[in-house]
């Protein structure tokens, strides 16, 4: 299907056509575009239905493509090519529009607020957020890889900051059906490194050339590297410290202030109660054994939790065994589930009358910022730790990898906490 704005004086012919039928090769593009340039349109648009994510690395490549003829031709008077738009359909096509500009693309949409699209940005989102005006070809690529990804504060956080600092990057959320395919995928130095979140932190450690000795141990990436100078994938895990310092910093601060001096972790010594045995709760288990902590785990499938507890030397019991858990004084408890998260904040894994025993509470849930397990634990004298305090540690840790500097911790911990 094509369809024409019709030329008048002073204006410009607009060719668009609708591609579907599956993942677009290089070749049909290439095909397509050498047929609508020949109607003499001034620019170029394809409206793409793509199923993942891969199916975009064409639509980037003929981007590109189209703008090294265009800048050619212009140089010797000569149109083989014209400026090309691309947009496409659904929510996994989202950074079609985003990296657009990055790679040539002519112009981007966007959605007005309160009505959105998917696979489009909000106008609200381009404007102050994402600012495509400053990217160019050298522009190094981040994002996260994640199913969901629309919950992700990432883009509000690691943009600003790119920005701030003068880094010429930008951050993206990539909604992911298949990590091994999508690094099969993406293989160029533009694509220079990503936040790995739920499910593929565990299958993330697989797609990895090399792997930090911290998350090999653990068994889960959070981040991911793309090496400059041979594009090796280079694997972190920075939500282990970030989790368990948190937690510490509390615990001090308590302490401190009852008049306790601290030489070792105030972990030393304690049981730490978790809940879930995926990539967060992996990180926080090792974590918690490398400050002398006893780890006892939970989680939906016995199987998982089982195999974790013997990595950390610590015990699992059943889930359904949870309810009945009878917490000592003193216990710690931390949710790496995602029991509370958005939508479904009125779910909280254990009862408010159980939290009465534990010293802290800790949730690594951040959306919401206060979730019913913290609202609880508060209400009941425990010590709360909220997941918005390990996001942002986390991502000071990832910003350091990435940009291979200095992560401005006053600015980023403030972009945060004015979303929450």
């Amino acid at each position: 299907m094509a369809e024409c704005m019709y030329k008048r004086a002073n204006s410009k012919i607009i060719v668009s056509s609708f591609v579907n039928g599956g993942k677009p090769s290089n070749e049909r593009l290439g095909n397509l575009i050498a047929c609508m340039q020949s109607t003499g349109a001034d620019v170029i648009k394809l409206v793409i239905d793509v199923d993942y994510i891969t199916d975009l690395a064409p639509v980037f490549q003929m981007l590109a493509h189209c703008q090294i003829f265009t800048r050619t031709s212009q140089i010797c008077k000569y149109s083989l090519y014209v400026p090309l738009i691309a947009i496409a359909v659904g929510s996994r096509g989202l950074i079609s529009q985003l990296l657009g500009p990055k790679f040539g693309g002519f112009l981007v949409y966007g959605s007005l607020e309160g009505k959105s699209v998917p696979g489009l940005p909000t106008l609200v989102s381009l404007k102050h957020v994402y600012k495509l005006e400053y990217l160019n070809a050298d522009t190094k690529v981040f994002g996260l890889i994640s199913n969901p990804v629309g919950h992700s504060k990432g883009p509000i956080l690691h943009n600003p900051a790119f920005r701030h600092t003068g880094y010429n990057g930008i951050y993206v959320p990539m909604l992911v059906d298949d990590i091994k395919e999508f690094f099969r995928t993406y293989t160029g130095t533009d694509f220079a490194g990503f936040s790995v979140g739920i499910p593929h932190k565990e299958a993330a450690v697989g797609c990895c050339d090399e792997v930090h000795p911290l998350a090999k141990s653990i068994g889960a990436v959070n981040t991911i590297v793309r090496r400059p100078i041979d594009g090796k994938l280079i694997g972190y895990n920075t939500d282990c410290e970030a989790s368990i310092t948190a937690i510490e910093d509390a615990l001090r601060e308590r302490r401190v202030a009852n008049g306790e001096a601290l030489r070792t972790s105030p972990l030393a010594g304690k049981t730490f109660v978790l809940v879930g045995a995926g990539g967060a709760g992996r990180a926080l288990a090792f974590g918690a054994k490398s400050r002398g902590a006893q780890v006892v785990i939970f989680n939906r499938n016995y199987e998982r939790a089982k195999l974790l507890a013997d990595a950390v030397s610590g015990e699992a019991l059943p889930y359904e065994c949870l309810k009945r858990f009878c917490p000592q004084e003193g216990m710690i408890l931390a949710n790496a589930s995602a029991i509370g998260m958005e939508p479904n904040t009125d779910q909280t894994p254990v009862s408010k009358e159980t939290l009465r025993a534990y010293e802290l509470v800790f949730d690594a849930v951040y959306t919401p910022r206060n979730t019913r397990l913290l609202q609880e634990a508060a209400e009941v004298g425990a010590i709360v730790v909220s997941g918005v305090e390990m996001f942002i540690r986390q991502a000071l840790g990832q910003f350091r990898l990435f940009t291979g500097g200095l992560a401005p911790e006053d600015f980023m911990r403030k972009l945060v906490l004015a979303q929450f």
